[in-house]
């Protein structure tokens, strides 16, 4: 986000996805706390590319105050527009391409091409009277892109010579890998390979926005006599904008439909899939389950993982390659054939870029703490001051006056959790009860008392669940949970929730000492 005399400039706002430690949770939107009480003075929101961690949480951002203009591509205001349709909102969007010059208030943008692995991706230059900040977004170098729509070094470099850089916002994904991320082209021998070498149907699991993978994936299907069926929402949707708007070309008659792909032979049909991460419900994820209503897999079969793995996922794809492996079907992956390169710049690209540009501040951007220290180190050795490289995390403020740039504060922002249908509503506590109740399972007590004569009318009766002790294991300290509560509610000063708690707390230190486990204990006492 980007503040001047006032006025906001969003650049990019997308959504992380769940990790082990969130059990339960859909997507983590940004913290839109510090916008609340300055929405009318946002000018807009540029998206540098359609992938969900940049466009994602745009929706909820739109459910606060639906009119703020969005400015990006033709195929990312396609997709974005596609989403916000799914929440019956209507933007207001401006298309913008390479070499175009927008004015928004106090900002003068200036968009510059450059490959990811999504068509159509865009870098920006702002220009204020502060200074000129130039923002990556995500991008590589591919000399060889499918599009041949190459990073535009030249158009980075009349910003620079024109206004001079003096803030970089740079994409660190890969810094800490060396040399240069292979060209798009060189994965698709390996994707020709193994569809040509399949006896049976072929299943291909992919990022639902990856148009490029997925043109390769169709014109080797299409060579080799197969037809291509996308399946998986987002799937669907992504792939079909990106054929209506001609980012995706395929021979006449090569995609078909569900029904259509079921009555075809199985060496005949490829299936163009969701679930590459390993999500539980996903295409992937049901097939391997055999739970998949149309779609199952067998010894003759070939399932492609033609995506990398996001950190935290890689649990839950080894789970999905050990089922389809078990029922006898031939697994190709990024750890045994070359099915994917990145879509982010390597250390020697990021230095390509640093010598370039010569800015003189650099902003990390896009990346762990690790990748961020990593990009940083590289731009000293390309002679950025190391004082003039900012080390940021989320909220940090950057105040930049005269082309000078320096760390100032630090706003409070935390995670916004989509569970289901409600949006901030789960907390980090709550969280933490669910990993306690998948880890450790739960105790529940349960008791009947007399309010007023102050004697216990039923119980405690314990249940558990979760658990590997059989209920019967409670009765060694059943007699000492009543006792404890029989005190409790002799105590006229006692509510149920002190009988509650003396409970809880009997039950919780024998477990703890007995059983070496901490469940999550549920007391309950009703008033009679």
């Amino acid at each position: 986000m980007f503040e001047i005399d006032g006025r906001i400039l969003i650049v990019d706002c997308g959504v992380l996805f769940p990790e082990v430690i969130q059990p339960g949770v859909d997507l983590i939107l940004p913290d839109f706390d510090y916008l609340k009480d300055k929405l009318d003075r946002i000018d807009g929101i540029v998206l540098t590319h359609g992938h969900e961690d940049h466009i994602g949480a745009v929706p909820y951002l739109l459910r606060l105050r639906k009119d703020i203009p969005l400015i990006g591509s033709k195929l990312t205001i396609a997709l974005v527009e596609a989403k916000l349709e799914e929440h019956r909102i209507k933007p207001y969007s401006l298309v913008v391409r390479e070499g175009d010059v927008e004015n928004l208030g106090k900002f003068d943008l200036e968009f510059i091409a450059v490959s990811h692995s999504i068509p159509d991706a865009l870098a920006v230059a702002i220009h204020t009277d502060a200074g000129t900040v130039i923002h990556t977004g995500d991008f590589k170098m591919d000399q060889l892109p499918l599009d041949g729509r190459v990073t535009d070094l030249r158009g980075f470099a009349r910003v620079a010579d024109d206004t001079g850089v003096d803030l970089l916002m740079v994409d660190s994904t890969n810094a800490e890998v060396p040399g240069f991320v292979p060209a798009e082209v060189t994965i698709a021998l390996a994707l020709d390979e193994h569809i040509g070498a399949a006896r049976g149907k072929v299943i291909v699991s992919s990022f639902a926005s990856h148009v490029h993978r997925v043109q390769m994936v169709i014109d080797a299907a299409a060579k080799h006599g197969r037809k291509v069926c996308f399946v998986g929402r987002s799937m669907v949707r992504n792939m079909g904008l990106a054929l209506k708007l001609g980012y995706l070309s395929a021979p006449e008659g090569t995609i078909v439909d569900l029904n259509q792909a079921n009555n075809l032979p199985d060496h005949e049909v490829l299936y163009m899939s969701t679930g590459s991460q390993g999500e539980p419900m996903a295409t992937v994820a049901r097939i391997a389950a055999g739970q998949h209503k149309s779609i199952s897999v067998g010894p003759d079969d070939t399932v492609i993982f033609a995506s990398s793995l996001i950190p935290g996922n890689e649990e839950s794809v080894n789970r999905l390659i050990n089922q389809l492996t078990a029922r006898g079907t031939k697994v190709v992956h990024s750890g045994n054939a070359k099915v994917h390169v990145s879509g982010h710049a390597c250390a020697g690209e990021l230095l390509v870029l640093y010598n370039l540009l010569e800015p003189e501040y650099v902003m990390p951007a896009h990346g762990e703490p690790r990748h961020l220290v990593a990009n940083g180190k590289l731009a000293v050795s390309t002679g950025v001051p190391e004082e003039n490289v900012l080390l940021t995390r989320n909220g940090t403020v950057v105040d930049m006056a005269d082309g000078e740039a320096k760390i100032v504060g630090q706003v409070p922002v935390g995670y916004v959790y989509v569970d289901g249908s409600s949006v901030g509503e789960i907390t980090e506590a709550e969280l933490t009860e669910r990993i306690t109740l998948g880890e450790e399972g739960f105790v529940a007590i349960f008791a009947v008392v007399d309010a007023h004569k102050r004697v216990v009318l039923s119980g405690p009766h314990i249940q558990a669940r979760g658990m590997a002790e059989d209920d019967s294991v409670f009765d060694d300290i059943l007699p000492a949970v009543r006792e404890a509560l029989e005190e409790s509610v002799a105590d006229p000063q006692s509510t149920t929730y002190h009988m509650q708690q003396a409970m809880r707390r009997v039950i919780g230190r024998w477990v703890a000492r007995k059983l070496r486990r901490k469940p999550m204990i549920i007391p309950t006492v009703v008033e009679a």
